[in-house]
Formats: structure tokens, sequence, C-alpha cells
């Protein structure tokens, strides 16, 4: 496919990836983060899905996909292989390749205060109530160093230019536990809260690039196979047109004045495209970094406690280690333990 929806004054397509991180713990936020790069049009492979070229080979003087402790490339995959805190390995690898691409569109943010305003400047308000919250004076970064981000935004800067390619945004929707439970409550159902902070950033993008073309990859959602009928929901005004539905993948076109957007949902898609693994890993940076604040906030009052990445089991423990100091403070239960 050399020009996404036909043919056009434009000769570029912004790419979007968009992914999550903390669906399934009890404890901490949800994040589900976009990340937006300019393609050349005459890139897109021919094929039935429209698919964008592949970004690691393109980007590869700056960017690997696999962990080596030798390369002094940035690594972008699956939050999931770069994160294991069981293994030694922390944040370092997502902080590194998170802030050298927010590099490349303002200054590095030097605060998660600052990263917040960045990516999510709506979720002040409900940082601010939040009972739990600490942190966001937080000094960033927290693993590397300055001169470390600014000599791999200096790379990726070079490798981009050289690939004709241009990044655009990270933005993040982000919703502490006490709204996330009032949501889940008011929908019955916590995909559907997902699906709406992905619509959401889908808006967002088209808003702050003002694309006329735009290629959504996102991370299958859950056990979702279709997803014609939230796309009609959330998008009333468009015509939608099924590209595609499979247990793998499911694409689908968007058409309305001044809209051409392709939505594509695809199984494993961290593996698949960069901008997904990237989206991935921003979610679960910002995500790490807000669990830091909470573990801080509960450390303040109990020295001794374990801190907890909010997963299920270890999330029981920890609730049951608060508990008592919880009813002290006479915090709600519920902004601080999830409806599953």
């Amino acid at each position: 496919m050399t020009n996404h929806d036909g043919p056009g004054r434009d000769d570029t397509v912004t790419v979007v990836g968009i992914d999550e991180a903390g669906y399934g713990p009890l404890l901490g936020p949800l994040v589900v983060s976009a990340v937006a790069f300019d393609v050349p049009a005459c890139l897109f492979h021919r094929d039935a899905k429209g698919s964008p070229p592949d970004l690691w080979r393109l980007l590869r003087a700056s960017l690997s996909r696999r962990v080596n402790r030798r390369d002094p490339r940035l690594c972008v995959a699956d939050s999931k292989v770069l994160f294991k805190p069981a293994d030694g390995r922390g944040i370092v690898l997502l902080e590194r390749a998170v802030l050298a691409f927010l590099s490349q569109t303002s200054q590095m943010p030097t605060t998660l205060g600052a990263l917040i305003q960045m990516t999510c400047p709506d979720l002040g308000p409900l940082l601010a109530d939040d009972p739990c919250r600490s942190g966001e004076e937080l000094a960033l970064p927290v693993e590397t160093s300055v001169a470390d981000i600014r000599t791999q935004r200096n790379a990726l800067r070079a490798d981009l230019e050289s690939a004709g390619l241009r990044f655009r945004c990270v933005l993040s929707e982000v919703l502490p536990v006490g709204p996330f439970n009032e949501r889940v409550e008011a929908a019955r159902n916590k995909a559907v809260v997902l699906f709406a902070l992905t619509t959401r950033l889908i808006e967002r993008v088209a808003r702050l690039t003002g694309a006329r073309r735009l290629s959504f990859w996102v991370d299958r959602q859950g056990g979702r196979m279709h997803y014609r009928s939230p796309l009609m929901s959330a998008f009333p005004d468009a015509h939608l047109e099924i590209l595609a539905e499979s247990a793998e993948f499911c694409g689908y076109r968007l058409s309305a004045p001044e809209m051409r957007r392709r939505v594509h949902f695809i199984k494993n898609g961290e593996s698949h495209h960069l901008p997904i693994a990237l989206a991935s890993m921003t979610s679960k940076y910002l995500r790490e970094l807000l669990m830091l604040g909470f573990n801080r906030f509960w450390s303040s009052h109990l020295p001794d406690l374990k801190p907890t990445g909010g997963y299920y089991e270890d999330g029981r423990r920890f609730l049951k280690d608060v508990g008592p100091m919880m009813a002290r403070l006479k915090i709600d239960p519920r902004r601080v333990s999830r409806l599953l």
C-alpha cells in the first residue's frame, strides 16, 4: 500500500502504537499510552493489512529489540521482557528509551510531575484526589543519567532523520484506583473502561498531530476478538468498514469529513510493531513511577513495610499489612484496592 487510503496531497502517514500496563493488578493505576511517528507512505507494505514498515530495521543504528548489556543502543521491546525486578532488572531500560523519545519533541522532563504534565495533563485532578499519592517531585531519570539520555537522544535523532521518519508525540491516559473502580461500577465491565481510554487516546493523537491519515496499531485487548460495535459507539459519525477480523488480527477503516483512520488490533502486538512496543514501555514506565510513589506513601507510615508491584497475590499480602494503618488514616479501601 503506497498511500494508505488512496491518493492525497500528503506523502506521510502517522503511525500510532497503543498499549496498556496495569490492566490485571489488584493495586495501582491502569495506564494506556500512545506513541506516534510520521512515516513516508511509500514505505507501507502492499499487503491486506496495510502494514507499516519495520521501524526496528529502519532505526537499527540507534535501536535494538533484544537485551544485550554490551550493546549501547536503546532497547525497544515488550515491557514484560525489559522489566524484571526478580532478576534485578529495574526500570532502567524502560527509562532510557522513553525519555530519549520524549526528548525528540521537547525538553526531557526532570520530575515525575513534569512527565505527567507532558503526557497526561488531565491526570492532575485525579491525583489530587488520590489519598495514597506521593512522589510528583521525584527527580528523573531515576536509574540512569541525564548524560546517557542526551547521548541516546542525539543518536536517535540522527537515525530518525536518516530514515525519513519524524517522532510526533507520547500521550498517556491514567486511571488511579478510585476512578478505575467508579468507571468499572458504571460500565460493569473493565474491558469497556480500557477501550474508552484507548478511543480517547485516538482522539487526542488526531487533535495533536492534525494528521489527515492515521494508522493505529493496538495490542489486542484481553479476550476481545471483534471491535466493530465499540468502534461504532465511540465514533458514531464515521463510516466503518471491516477490513479483516480473525483471532490474530482485526482491521477497520473509519472515514468521515476530515477523518481517514485505520484502526488495527493485533495479537502480541509488541513483538510485531515497534510503536506498540514503545507504547507498552511508556505505560509500564509511568505505572512503575506511580507505584514508587504509592510505596513511598505507605512506607512513610510503616517503615518496615515490604513494597509491592500491585499484582494479585502480593497485593493481597500488602493489603493485609496496611489494613490497620488504612483504618487509622480513615482511607476508603475502594480507593486503594480495585474491584475485580
